[in-house]
């Protein structure tokens, strides 16, 4: 049997994880999310969701990824095998998020070639120009091309592929945030923009809507309950302390989602007309007024919209990993193979998204709002009652060479304070 592939570096496993959490996620959804859950409040809940839960839960899947070094499925089956369809869960989320992440970061590749040639600042109204772009054919160009990007990164393997393009997009990615953030604090708006941001109404804050909406954001912009973290840890290489990594990529998250809302929330503020209430339609319907008003706009445009594409590429990469390592693994099919196999399955699946509209809302709904949180909620069961705890608790100490005073609070939070929390993200999306 051949040797394991792992990544080359320490440092190179923190950016390859920080980059499957760091997505459309934090760059997308992050801010319309805080714009629709009272700004200040949704910030400060959201970051005692990571610390609280999100932590926990990743650490718990790096624990299984290290202890194991298999896929979801497998590391599962070889723990308790009662609970491999817990890792099958996992396949199943990343498919569906497939079908119409690609889609979305396709819009991200659009708008960053229309910003440079112009195209996009010649149209009288950004609305009817997002609609009328996807209805057209550059819709699904973008959205293949996207999954094409994907499969190339794949396919190169562990080192060359996955730590490679993450130790050159994430440092990337943070110089051009900072860079838009400091422009964005010169805006007219900026004051109000970064009040709406960091001063929290506490009435909100402790809402039951304002608190289920940040766990769930916690979850989907950190990329657990879904296998990702299960996957790449499993490449880790031996001594990686997981503690400091599970900490490094939350905060590292919780800061690029903070700077995002940085910039678009004083850009925001400074149109006069423009909501932070604006929904999914924020970035893409309407930023393009706010850089309409600026000096360069073709410049901020592009540097934006490139921004966000680097983003979901570091995401999409992961779902495709999920999937090409599952077939690499329970189905002996060479990597190369298990790489084309999922780019044309996720192809398909992307296609029928664009054709009919409803799958795509569909998909969107039961990821996020059933399988990431069922899957999250029984993570941290599995890791609270079923993962043995001597074997946990080697993983988090490095088989006792780091401290690990504060196990046993991990699995407290593990058995019951995410469980219970999670539970009721998932009833309260059920019903409301």
């Amino acid at each position: 049997m051949s040797k394991r592939a792992s990544f080359g570096s320490k440092i190179g496993a923190v950016l390859v994880a920080a980059g499957s959490a760091i997505g459309l996620g934090s760059i997308w959804r992050f801010p319309y999310m805080t714009g629709e859950n009272g700004g200040g409040a949704f910030l400060l809940v959201y970051l005692l969701s990571v610390v609280i839960v999100g932590i926990p839960v990743m650490l718990a899947e790096f624990a299984i990824g290290t202890h194991t070094r298999k896929s979801p499925v497998k590391a599962y089956n070889s723990l308790a095998p009662r609970w491999t369809w817990l890792g099958y869960n996992s396949v199943i989320v990343s498919l569906l998020i497939s079908g119409f992440y690609y889609i979305v970061a396709g819009w991200s590749l659009e708008y960053f070639v229309s910003s440079i040639d112009g195209s996009l600042y010649g149209a009288t109204d950004f609305h009817s120009n997002f609609a009328a772009f996807t209805s057209s054919w550059r819709e699904p160009f973008y959205t293949v091309l996207f999954v094409v990007l994907t499969h190339a990164v794949v396919a190169m393997g562990v080192q060359q592929g996955l730590e490679r393009i993450s130790k050159i997009v994430m440092p990337v990615l943070l110089m051009m945030l900072v860079v838009l953030v400091v422009h964005s604090a010169t805006m007219s708006g900026a004051a109000e923009g970064y009040r709406f941001l960091f001063a929290p109404d506490f009435k909100k804050a402790f809402s039951v809507r304002t608190i289920v909406s940040a766990i769930g954001q916690a979850f989907f912009s950190l990329s657990i309950g879904l296998g990702c973290m299960i996957a790449y840890s499993s490449y880790f290489k031996e001594g990686t302390n997981l503690t400091r990594t599970s900490i490094s990529v939350s905060l590292m998250t919780f800061l690029v989602a903070m700077l995002s809302g940085m910039v678009i929330f004083p850009a925001v503020f400074s149109v006069e007309g423009l909501e932070p209430t604006a929904g999914p339609t924020l970035l893409f319907e309407t930023l393009p007024f706010i850089f309409a008003e600026m000096p360069a706009p073709q410049l901020w445009s592009a540097i934006f919209f490139l921004l966000v594409a680097l983003a979901a590429l570091t995401s999409t990469i992961s779902f495709h990993e999920v999937l090409t390592q599952y077939l690499q693994e329970n189905h002996n099919v060479p990597r190369k193979h298990a790489a084309r196999i999922t780019t044309l399955a996720t192809i398909l699946l992307s296609v029928v998204c664009l054709k009919w509209e409803w799958f795509f809302g569909a998909f969107d709904t039961i990821t996020a709002d059933v399988l990431m949180p069922v899957g999250g909620l029984l993570t941290a069961v599995f890791a609270g009652w079923v993962f043995d705890r001597k074997v946990f608790r080697e993983e988090i100490s490095n088989h006792g060479t780091l401290p690990a005073k504060l196990f046993p609070l991990l699995v407290f939070v593990l058995k019951w304070v995410a469980p219970i929390l999670l539970s009721v993200v998932f009833v309260w999306n059920l019903i409301f």
